[in-house]
């Protein structure tokens, strides 16, 4: 008899995972339907011998300490400042747009200053900002907007930024320095041995048992639990009773080429031309010293496994209808971003994961050094809330 079932060996079941084995001493059975630990930042070494990200890159960055010290208990840390350029015109610029994208892109010299009165100029005021293209224009204007945000999002997400939720543009910020970094949070670095490490020895721990190749149907009718932490898509587990939660998916095409390396950043974006919407080099990530470089085409996809909730007010009133049969669950505990229909960076999926924990160990009450051989059952179901 184990503890706990969960559902989905990412970042926040493998978390809880190791905290509900360490911490209180349960037993935990830990599964998933791929052949490996790790979810979406599984990385691996390809037929070459480079270190990739199966599932296109993953940078960890943060703001909390907590995170950190949390995390470094199972990693050593490489630092690394994540820089992306933009496929614009023909010539390669920083994005997010900065002093330098502007001024290489119309052979200008602004100063920060006289930037900040060029976007102003160019801006359309909108009143009430509700969409993806709202929020651009509105800042910098049509023409920026047109040239590198317009294509990528009908790309990335089959849709046009009218018809998008302001929050997918909102992440991506316009600066008037020279700040080229994609992230300005205070850390910002890559598992020293890869995420693939980090998670195996995250999960290093006598009750913990994982099984991968495992889907999550056939385990809970043949062995015995007390109760269940899922991570998987929230619809799925409700057999899709009120229709199914739309998602992005996309399709990796991994490369290797017989050069030492192919780009000056390690991911250059194409919102003007391509079909696919980026490349991701990862020696530039991972540090790895190699005569070749492997490579990471990503192609937005309707169809596959579901990466990224599309942002629209419909699909969150359906996610809310299937929120209220979640939160009737007994005993079974929702987390993560499919379980909540968010889309949530690394470090945040830590810390939900974290104050999840937190809520079931007071929930539950601390077990007694020499546990029972029956817990105590649960009060009431829980939905981990972003």
């Amino acid at each position: 008899m184990y503890d706990w079932l969960i559902v989905g060996a990412g970042f926040a079941g493998s978390v809880l995972a190791e905290r509900l084995a360490r911490r209180r001493g349960e037993r935990v059975l830990l599964v998933d339907r791929r052949p490996h630990v790790g979810g979406n930042a599984y990385d691996r070494l390809d037929e070459a011998g480079v270190l990739i990200h199966q599932y296109g890159p993953h940078i960890f960055h943060t703001n909390s300490e907590a995170i950190v010290d949390y995390l470094s208990a199972f990693t050593a840390w490489r630092p690394y400042e994540h820089r992306v350029l933009a496929m614009v015109d023909g010539m390669q610029v920083p994005i997010p747009i900065n002093l330098d994208t502007i001024n290489r892109l119309y052979g200008l010299s602004l100063t920060s200053e006289e930037l900040e009165a060029w976007f102003a100029a160019r801006a359309e005021p909108v009143a009430d900002i509700r969409t993806s293209e709202d929020v651009v224009v509105s800042a910098i204007g049509r023409e920026l907007y047109e040239k590198f945000f317009r294509g990528y999002t009908r790309k990335q997400w089959g849709l046009d930024p009218s018809e998008l939720d302001r929050q997918v543009t909102a992440r991506v910020p316009t600066r008037t320095n020279r700040d080229d970094r994609y992230f300005t949070d205070t850390f910002q670095a890559m598992p020293a041995q890869g995420y693939t490490r980090m998670f195996e020895r995250m999960l290093d721990h006598p009750n913990i048992h994982v099984m991968t190749n495992a889907d999550f149907r056939d385990v809970r009718e043949v062995i015995p639990h007390r109760r269940v932490i899922y991570t998987g898509p929230i619809d799925e587990y409700f057999d899709f009773r009120f229709g199914r939660l739309p998602y992005r998916s996309l399709r990796f095409v991994h490369v290797t080429r017989d050069v030492a390396q192919h780009q000056p950043v390690a991911v250059v974006n194409y919102p003007q031309t391509e079909a696919y919407t980026r490349i991701t080099e990862y020696k530039h990530l991972t540090g790895q010293e190699h005569p070749k470089t492997s490579l990471t085409y990503e192609y937005p996809s309707a169809e596959g496994d579901p990466y990224y909730p599309v942002p629209r007010p419909e699909n969150q009133a359906l996610f809310k209808r299937y929120e209220r049969l979640a939160r009737a669950e007994p005993d079974v505990w929702f987390v993560g971003r499919l379980a909540t229909y968010r889309y949530y960076n690394m470090d945040q999926i830590v810390g939900q994961a974290l104050s999840a924990f937190r809520r079931i160990d007071t929930q539950l009450g601390r077990p007694a050094p020499a546990r029972p051989a029956a817990t105590p059952a649960a009060t009431g179901p829980s939905l981990a809330a972003g």
